[in-house]
């Protein structure tokens, strides 16, 4: 049955498991001092205008977030996220896990808004309390957020600016940043964003690797024994290259771009599938797009199509999701389009 379930249901894009296979009976150094993971590092340094960039290779998106914050904040320090980030909600408490508290802010289509955050740092640091407080020490946001919505470059610029007043780092989660980058709505790239934030990671799990991020200090300003930490995390891979090889692949002739326009091209048509079918859909630019369905529909699409349901809107409609990726095929769409018929007869 086609599943539009998320964007990391298949396997690795072909060429992806194509370079995996040609370099799998050659030897190399372990914990990602091998050969292909230096490759990837240097072409990430190039593709982000970055050349004394740090980047290490974790497997997976808690993990890289988890491991991230906890690096970069003292004991004493907590991250503020929007009350829908990704750390907030589904990843079971990992960052407070390691005793940092989430801080939230309102979320706006799952967006942060700059005055919001700057009121709220403004207010803390007037509080003569403030000292019996979890200190703010980092903002978190996502790019594209978990909702399928994009921050301008506008909307990054000024976050990045009350970060640095505040004297505290933005992180950047890339978990779909290619989806995000190759959105034909967002106004920037990604030497932009490398260079209008302290950390972030390009996913490489839900765009085209069978698993892996690749965490970049643009300025090589990572946390001293960043490594070690990655350990204590159980996030250090022994056999790194299996990450290494990956982006090297994904960055070589610009696949992790390519790719994600497609499965941009994808979501436009399954947009307008659904609009043809009259199905209220929210508006999202990226490869995430979420529709109202009746709970009869969602039943009926249901057994002819994969979808996550999201939340329930009131006792008669559901929001659902529909993600796309570059794995999305001309065929899927078809059974789509099918299912969205049988709807109306």
């Amino acid at each position: 049955m086609t599943s539009f379930e998320s964007d990391y249901n298949n396997g690795a894009h072909p060429i992806v498991l194509q370079h995996l296979i040609e370099t799998n009976n050659a030897q190399s150094a372990s914990y990602g001092f091998d050969q292909w993971s230096e490759q990837a590092k240097d072409k990430i340094r190039q593709a982000c205008d970055c050349p004394d960039a740090d980047i290490f290779f974790l497997p997976g998106g808690t993990q890289t977030n988890a491991t991230v914050i906890d690096s970069v904040l003292a004991s004493y320090e907590g991250v503020i996220a929007v009350e829908t980030a990704h750390i907030n909600v589904h990843e079971s408490g990992a960052v407070e896990a390691y005793g940092h508290k989430v801080i939230t802010l309102p979320s706006h289509d799952g967006k942060m808004d700059a005055n919001e955050l700057n009121q709220y740092l403004q207010a803390f640091h007037a509080d003569p309390t403030c000292d019996h407080m979890v200190f703010p020490g980092m903002v978190y946001i996502t790019f594209p957020t978990e909702l399928g919505t994009l921050y301008q470059a506008e909307d990054i610029e000024q976050i990045h600016t009350i970060c640095q007043h505040f004297d505290i780092p933005l992180f950047i989660d890339g978990a779909r940043l290619g989806y995000g980058l190759m959105s034909f709505d967002c106004d920037f790239d990604l030497p932009w964003l490398a260079h209008h934030c302290d950390v972030f990671y390009i996913g490489g799990t839900k765009v085209g690797a069978l698993c892996g991020e690749a965490v970049v200090f643009p300025r090589g300003n990572a946390p001293r024994h960043f490594f070690n930490i990655v350990k204590r995390h159980g996030a250090l891979l022994a056999k790194g290259r299996l990450v290494g090889v990956q982006f090297d692949a994904l960055f070589t002739d610009d696949l992790y771009f390519h790719i994600a326009r497609q499965a941009i091209d994808k979501a436009l048509q399954l947009r307008q599938l659904f609009i043809k079918a009259n199905v209220p859909i929210k508006d999202s630019p990226t490869n995430q797009q979420f529709v109202t369905l009746t709970n009869s529909q969602m039943q009926q699409l249901l057994s002819h199509v994969l979808f996550e349901t999201w939340e329930p809107i009131d006792d008669t409609h559901t929001l659902c999701r529909f993600v796309t990726s570059w794995a999305t095929t001309d065929d899927d769409m078809a059974q789509l389009s099918q299912a969205l018929d049988a709807l109306n007869n």
